[in-house]
């Protein structure tokens, strides 16, 4: 009877910061879940009407990014975490009456309910607005089951002495959920390495923009293109001709005739890959005349004809 006494752990402050501190990987793990889910659904789902707003935010695969890297290494935390209490409460059950614990666990329970009953709202007010789609419905559905797996859990958990066998096998379905998604998140966004030719890529559209632009400027000034990239660079405002940020090559430009000419680069990815879909992340902006920067993997080169309308040459007689 002295041994077993013996054998109990004792509450202690350690447990206070515990309870706390998986409340609040708690709450970040439910966050970056619902990120990844309402993103899975803005891939899946293309709404042309669709708002910057709650449920209708566009797709980014950096958030899916964020939450994925935020998920592998915070969720493990807390399902270790709760695992370790629970054992805890076995030993002591003065541990799992702690007053913290009760108070976080209501707290819990407080928010979840004020989710449960804001996202019902949402969703009647959306459906009297005539603006229900199948995004929407999908997002909300997300939310009020997390926030309801969070609220019955946590109820349940209030109503018993000790953890249940069964308790183990929901934690194992959650894990397996929360894993799920997480696969789900490398097949859409790819490997570190697609993401790391991706971002060359934007870079490459990016400068091939700025020259174009430094391009037309030269016309509109001298009202003849400049025979060769390195006749653009400016050394009073400090620019000048960028190179491959890959391969440190040079790009190619090439005048056609005397308003028309062309540039040409060496991409690693098609541009749906570096992410030119409308439902996905887009390119950098085109430049006004609305030129496309579509391209495919390899070699690809743009002509532009220059809009005299859109760009005129400079006044010439200006006095100072």
């Amino acid at each position: 009877m002295a041994s077993e006494a013996g054998s109990q752990e004792k509450a202690s402050p350690k447990h206070v910061f515990l309870h706390l501190f998986v409340i609040v990987v708690l709450y970040y793990s439910t966050v970056n879940f619902l990120i990844l889910m309402f993103q899975y659904i803005n891939f899946g789902i293309v709404d042309a009407l669709a708002k910057v707003d709650y449920y209708q935010m566009m797709f980014s695969s950096s958030l899916i990014r964020f939450a994925l890297a935020s998920l592998i290494i915070v969720f493990p935390v807390f399902i270790l975490t709760s695992r370790y209490l629970n054992k805890s409460y076995i030993k002591s059950p003065a541990i799992r009456d702690m007053r913290i614990r009760k108070w976080l666990i209501y707290f819990t329970l407080f928010i979840a309910a004020l989710v449960i009953i804001g996202d019902l709202v949402q969703i009647i007010l959306t459906f009297l607005q005539g603006e229900m789609t199948a995004r929407f419905i999908l997002k909300a559905l997300s939310v009020l089951f997390v926030a309801a797996i969070i609220f019955f859990y946590y109820l349940r958990d209030l109503k018993i002495e000790k953890p249940l066998a069964s308790t183990k096998y929901f934690v194992w379905a959650i894990i397996v959920v929360v894993t799920a998604s997480v696969v789900a998140g490398f097949f859409i966004i790819g490997s570190p390495k697609t993401e790391r030719l991706r971002r060359f890529d934007l870079e490459r559209t990016a400068q091939l923009q700025e020259m174009q632009m430094q391009i037309i400027n030269y016309w509109r000034s001298k009202e003849y293109l400049p025979a060769k990239l390195a006749d653009v660079e400016d050394k009073i405002s400090g620019y000048m001709i960028p190179v491959d940020p890959e391969t440190g090559a040079s790009y190619e430009y090439a005048v056609i005739a005397t308003d028309t000419f062309k540039l040409c680069a060496t991409f690693d990815l098609t541009s749906a890959a570096s992410g030119a879909n409308p439902s996905v992340e887009t390119m950098p902006a085109s430049m006004p005349g609305g030129e496309s920067w579509n391209h495919g993997a390899g070699r690809t080169c743009f002509e532009r004809k220059i809009d005299k309308e859109l760009y005129a040459p400079y006044p010439k007689n200006i006095k100072q």
